[in-house]
């Protein structure tokens, strides 16, 4: 299982009904197979996430969020990870909104 404990994130890729940008930083922090994280950055005021850790290091997670538009916003997300050369992990996800359009999404994050 993979440790997502301590680490940070940034989104390389986004659909356009996302709401994370490059200017997005997560900050994970993992017990067990309890993961859970903040963020925080370009269109996103405040974040949080939470969600399990499969043994194969995948997550499956909720997250809401309030934007600059003060809305509230929120979704649900399966991450698959991909361990890179550089021993960093980067995040296919693939997401859906709870709110709104209920629409769907791809996005990839990456270790910084």
């Amino acid at each position: 299982m993979i440790n997502y404990n301590n680490k940070r994130f940034k989104p390389i890729v986004n659909t356009d009904n996302g709401e994370t940008s490059s200017e997005t930083v997560f900050e994970y922090s993992q017990s067990g197979r309890v993961l859970t994280a903040s963020y925080h950055g370009g269109p996103i005021v405040e974040g949080h996430l939470i969600g399990k850790v499969s043994d194969k290091g995948e997550i499956t997670m909720h997250y809401h969020q309030i934007n600059e538009q003060g809305e509230i916003n929120a979704g649900i997300c399966h991450s698959r990870p991909e361990i890179l050369e550089s021993g960093k992990i980067r995040l296919h996800e693939s997401w859906q909104w709870l709110t709104g359009d209920r629409s769907k999404g791809q996005s990839v994050i990456e270790e910084l």
